[in-house]
Order: C-alpha cells, then sequence, then structure tokens
C-alpha cells in the first residue's frame, strides 16, 4: 500500500511536471526563423490564423513538438524498465546497442540499396526496428545461460560491447556513400528529428498507445524484479519469461522513438533517476513523472538545438549528450561512492 503522503508529493511533482511540459512545448511553438506569439498560436489552432500561421503550426512545428514529446516519453520509459530488469542504475537504451543496432541497419540498407535518404523517408522505421531488435536478440543469446538463466550483468556487458563494434561498422560503411546519403545517415546518429510531419505521428503514436499502459500494468512486477532475485522467486515470480517480456517492450519503445528522432542518448537515464529522487523507486509512483520529466528534457534540447545555430541548428542529441553526459559521470561517481 502507497502511504498517502507519498501520493500527495507524487500528485504534486506531476502538476509541476505537466506546467514544464505546456511551456517547453508553448516555447518550441513560439520559436524558429518565424516568430509566433502565444496569441497569434491560440487563434491559429482555434482556426482564426493566417494562410502562414497555420502552415508554419500545423504542418510544421506542430508535429515535430508531438514526435518530440512522445520520443522522450518513450525513451524515458524505456530507461525505466531497463535499469529495473537489469539492476543497473547507469543501464539505458543506448548501453544495450538498441540505438547502435538501429543506425548499423539504416547504413547497411542505405548501402545495399545504392538509394538516397529522400526516397526511403517512410521505410526507416521498419528498418530500425529490425536493427534494434536483431541486437536485443543478438544480447539476449549471449547472455543467457542454462544453469542461471538470462543475466542482467552479461546483458549489459554484452551490451556494451556490441554497441561499440556496431557504431564503428556504420562508420565503416558510411566511407562507401556519397555526399547526400553521408550527411543523412551522420545528422541520424547525431540524434537529428528528421521524422517530424504527421505521418510519422501516426505511425508512431500507437506503439505508445500498446506498450505504455503494458509497463504501467506491469509495475508491480517491475518492483519484484528489481529487488533481491530470491525474493522474486520467493513471490512465485518467473524471472527469465519477465525479463524477456519487459526487455522486448523496453526494445520496442527505444526502436520506435530512435526511427523517427535519430540516435539519442541518456533520456532514458536521466528521466527515470530524476523522477526517483523526487518520489523515490516505486514503479507507480515514479513512472508517470518519468514520462513527463523525458518529455521535457528533449522537447527543450531541441528547442535549444533549434534556436541555438539558425537555420540549420543543433541536432536534439548533441544538447542531450551536452546535458547528459555530466549527469552520467555524476552518477557513475555516485553509485562507486555507494
Amino acid at each position: 500500500m502507497i502511504h498517502p503522503q507519498h501520493k500527495l508529493k507524487q500528485r504534486i511533482t506531476l502538476c509541476v511536471s505537466m506546467l514544464l511540459l505546456i511551456a517547453s512545448v508553448i516555447w518550441s511553438m513560439t520559436t524558429g526563423e518565424y516568430a509566433m506569439s502565444f496569441t497569434q498560436i491560440v487563434q491559429t489552432l482555434i482556426g482564426n490564423g493566417e494562410y502562414a500561421d497555420q502552415l508554419v503550426l500545423i504542418d510544421f512545428r506542430l508535429p515535430r513538438v508531438l514526435i518530440t514529446f512522445l520520443a522522450g516519453m518513450a525513451l524515458s520509459m524505456s530507461g525505466a524498465v531497463l535499469q529495473s530488469v537489469t539492476k543497473n542504475p547507469l543501464a539505458e537504451p543506448g548501453i544495450l546497442g538498441i540505438n547502435a543496432g538501429s543506425g548499423f541497419a539504416i547504413a547497411l540498407f542505405i548501402a545495399i540499396g545504392h538509394i538516397s535518404a529522400d526516397t526511403f523517408v517512410y521505410v526507416l522505421p521498419f528498418i530500425s526496428m529490425v536493427g534494434g531488435l536483431l541486437t536485443a536478440l543478438f544480447i539476449f543469446t549471449f547472455s543467457y545461460s542454462g544453469e542461471k538463466g538470462l543475466s542482467p550483468a552479461s546483458m549489459v556487458l554484452v551490451g556494451i560491447g556490441v554497441s561499440t563494434a556496431l557504431s564503428g561498422g556504420a562508420l565503416t560503411i558510411m566511407s562507401t556513400f556519397d555526399r547526400d546519403q553521408s550527411e543523412f545517415i551522420a545528422t541520424w546518429l547525431a540524434g537529428n528529428i528528421w521524422g517530424d510531419s504527421w505521418p510519422f505521428v501516426w505511425v508512431f503514436l500507437p506503439w505508445l498507445i500498446v506498450l505504455i499502459p503494458y509497463v504501467f500494468y506491469r509495475a508491480e512486477a517491475l518492483n519484484i524484479l528489481n529487488t533481491h532475485e530470491n525474493i522474486a522467486v520467493g513471490l512465485g515470480v518467473p524471472l527469465n519469461r519477465e525479463r524477456l517480456i519487459l526487455v522486448f517492450i523496453a526494445v520496442m519503445l527505444s526502436s520506435a522513438a530512435v526511427s523517427v528522432t535519430g540516435a539519442i542518448g541518456f533520456i532514458g537515464l536521466m528521466g527515470p533517476h530524476i523522477a526517483k529522487s523526487i518520489v523515490g523507486p516505486r514503479h507507480q509512483l515514479f513512472l508517470p513523472i518519468a514520462l513527463i520529466v523525458g518529455a521535457v528534457l528533449l522537447v527543450i534540447s531541441d528547442t535549444i538545438g533549434k534556436i541555438v545555430l539558425q537555420p540549420t541548428g543543433v541536432p536534439a542529441g548533441v544538447i542531450v549528450a551536452i546535458i547528459g553526459a555530466p549527469y552520467f559521470l555524476y552518477l557513475m561517481y555516485r553509485t562507486r561512492a555507494v
């Protein structure tokens, strides 16, 4: 049973987080080469805006900001699941090689097909997911022991090795690309949000509608998996099956996100940790907050990248890395100190 004070703290944090998300979304929609006021946004959304305002807001900025905060939610949720399943506070989608697997699959697809970036934009999400899932399958295979089952520690170690190898492979394949292909895959690997139109919103949204509620449904199982294995076995939890299912869900969330936003790291690390530091490690309490925090972080990072170096901008993944790298080092120091 959750203490009433903890529930109250969660509600207050959720309200504050939602206000931050709304403010970050408004900031994102009002900034750019074509400046818009809050009044213009409201008038455009209710159908009274001018043609230029409707074109910029409805066709360009709104789908981009939707993709950005949905991807932030998916990456944060994926990181929360991976940290609990592996019992490693430093785990996140990138550390298990999911991003690297997606990037390698895309680079290989371009090299084999000899195609340009403009001709496969709608196929790319599926290629990314295939790469992420095959990478996860490879990690499971080499992390599984007949006696001990699926080892969380081995999964992380194998993931780091696979990630390094696939990243190097993607860079090697890029040497065969022409200029346009190289620029596209380089910005994708840097975390450039390229899938910023409405079709990508409709393709991406169903994954979150199905997968995120399932993670909330399995919150108690995640609580148990995050304890000692003997406790989980004593409570009758099938450890290997739960780990496989939940890691598969985490892979799908991350692959779906990076397929439209590029290889963005650290959101899956920072979102869950910030939420836990506020309301504690119980999944029923911190998962909703982690979702919103992940969305806020990615929306703000994308907006900063958009205004720092106009008109081309800086990929959101670069801004996230600038914020996340020191936080990662801090977590490493704190983990070693403990």
